[in-house]
């Protein structure tokens, strides 16, 4: 199956390794929903098992997002990641996998990733109001819970 990405990608599959037994591929960005849409058409990889992000503020592409992805019919999982930057939007997820719903409205709730093309683009674990995204390094906690509780709920945070 690597084999024929690679041939297909060339430079686009950027590594291919297997991690504890399951495969792990790290893809371009450019060429990220097209690879996650041929793993569910041609490779039986039926179900986004998660999605999420990993923050690395002091590069240039900040965020990887990470699709883990089972197949029934092998009985097999594998891992795709691909780089994307600050306010750059990722092709949704959900028209390859429903699953990926939700999956992908936490990931703009707790990163504030913007999925293009996603059906409900809305916070799905903080209020409306909540400003900021918590997963990110840069994100002041304190300041926030401070701000939202004295507004929202009429106390000093810590009472």
């Amino acid at each position: 199956m690597v084999a024929r990405f690679k041939k297909r990608y060339g430079s686009g599959i950027q590594e291919a390794v297997t991690y504890m037994g399951q495969p792990y591929l790290v893809v371009d960005s450019s060429i990220a929903h097209e690879v996650l849409q041929l793993l569910a058409e041609e490779e039986e990889f039926d179900y986004c098992v998660d999605l999420t992000a990993v923050h690395y503020p002091k590069r240039e592409k900040q965020f990887d997002i990470i699709y883990i992805l089972y197949s029934f019919p092998r009985n097999e999982r594998i891992r795709v990641k691909a780089q994307f930057g600050d306010g750059e939007p990722v092709p949704t997820a959900t028209n390859i996998w429903p699953a990926a719903n939700w999956l992908e409205r936490e990931c703009f709730d707790m990163f504030g990733i913007k999925f293009e093309g996603h059906p409900d683009p809305r916070r799905i674990l903080l209020p409306d109001g909540w400003t900021g995204y918590p997963l990110r390094k840069d994100y002041d906690i304190l300041k926030q819970d401070t701000e939202w509780v004295k507004a929202n709920l009429g106390i000093e945070s810590g009472q």
